[in-house]
């Protein structure tokens, strides 16, 4: 199928898309790697009477320091640069390391960081790093800028709290200290696939040898990327352990409600986010030693 028609509008600054976006109404769309956005148009899932490309919008595709270590990246930074840009490896490498899980390395050329978040596809990885991260999401529209916690941005499959007529500027993640444990792992049918499910994991290790501080993210795992809180407090003030591990794992499905579908049953991802949450954290731990 082809897509119904639309116009096409090329941006060159923030402020002009937005006012592009005012003067077309809330069915047109801002358009980044367009790696989601045209299949679904195609199939006519979506239909914006306006397309806005952001590809000519140069401040969107900026990777700064922010203040207290942060790292501050461009909504329309490529998902290729995470993958292999060293300075954000160093920074944040559980973004980095995501990264090369997203599907083959044409669509990571194209697709965008800001686009992924923006889709909020819950079996995606990059939004599962930005709530794991803690990150913040700046967003602009013509009412003026705010910033969105990532733990308050997604509301739902493909549902943000994101406006309409608003974009994503930057998303902002906290400090990484360099001593941090992490590890990032999932399933998928095939490589390159969207994962059946997938887990995202860091802590920190305090004088006392215990868990300080911990957070653990599955994808794939409910309408929502999410914080599997009750593993998280079972790691939290504990001595790193596999059996203290396995526990954690053994609490994953109290956290999670994944649906059926045709790929497997929610009885199978239960198990295997179990299984990679034990993994996950055992191979965060093992590569610290």
């Amino acid at each position: 199928m082809k897509p119904s028609r639309f116009s096409y509008l090329a941006a060159d600054s923030v402020d002009n898309a937005i006012d592009m976006m005012r003067e077309n109404g809330e069915d047109a769309r801002y358009i980044a790697g367009g790696q989601s956005l045209v299949p679904m148009m195609n199939f006519r899932v979506a239909a914006p009477t306006a397309l806005i490309d952001l590809n000519g919008v140069p401040e969107l595709s900026k990777t700064q320091d922010g203040p207290n270590g942060q790292l501050q990246i461009g909504a329309m930074t490529r998902t290729r640069r995470l993958e292999t840009d060293p300075s954000i490896a160093k920074k944040n490498p559980l973004l980095s390391a995501a990264a090369a899980h997203i599907a083959h390395f044409q669509i990571r050329n194209r697709g965008t960081l800001g686009g992924s978040i923006a889709h909020a596809d819950p079996a995606a990885e990059l939004p599962g790093i930005a709530l794991v991260c803690e990150a913040d999401i700046h967003l602009r529209g013509p009412r003026g800028p705010r910033i969105v916690t990532a733990a308050d941005f997604f509301k739902g499959v493909f549902t943000t709290a994101a406006d309409n007529r608003e974009l994503i500027e930057k998303i902002c993640f906290p400090h990484w200290p360099p001593q941090r444990r992490w590890a990032f792992k999932e399933i998928s049918r095939r490589e390159g696939d969207f994962a059946l499910v997938g887990i995202a994991a860091w802590f920190d290790i305090n004088d006392a040898g215990t868990i300080s501080g911990c957070a653990i993210g599955a994808i794939g795992a409910g309408d929502t990327p999410m914080r599997l809180r009750r593993a998280e407090n079972i790691l939290r003030g504990s001595v790193p352990s596999i059996d203290l591990f396995r526990e954690a794992a053994d609490a994953v499905t109290a956290d999670i409600d994944p649906l059926d579908d045709i790929h497997a049953s929610g009885e199978y991802r239960c198990e295997v986010a179990a299984v990679l949450v034990k993994r996950t954290l055992t191979e965060a731990w093992e590569c610290s030693q």
